[in-house]
């Protein structure tokens, strides 16, 4: 009986997992935290490089593979640099542990806490 009781805190409220746990699976480290660093990269990071090469794809249709190198470069250069930098990567590990601990508290992702509707009080 004591033994179910510690399984179950070790799964957390929602049979998730702990809230609390912030040791990572392989594929959280492989997958999970590159792929968080990468969005954050994209909108935040490089923001400026993705709209130029953007810019440059729609005016240059099909030419775009010749036209556009230089913002192609300037992106992927920025996006290297912030994969690159150690802080960033600890930074995008800890928003990662706490969207996953939030998660496993309430067993809501955060888009589907995005979707909740306001009471309006």
């Amino acid at each position: 009986m004591e033994e179910e009781k510690k399984h179950f805190r070790n799964r957390g409220p929602h049979g998730l997992g702990d809230p609390d746990d912030k040791s990572l699976r392989k594929v959280e480290i492989e997958v999970c935290i590159p792929k968080k660093m990468r969005d954050i990269a994209r909108s935040e990071k490089c923001a400026t490089e993705v709209e130029e090469f953007t810019k440059c794809c729609k005016d240059s249709s099909f030419s775009m593979v010749v036209k556009c190198r230089p913002q192609n470069t300037a992106l992927w250069d920025c996006l290297t640099k912030w994969y690159n930098d150690e802080g960033f990567k600890e930074h995008c590990k800890n928003i990662y542990l706490e969207e996953r601990s939030e998660y496993r508290r309430t067993g809501l992702s955060s888009k589907e806490r995005g979707r909740l509707p306001t009471t309006g009080f």
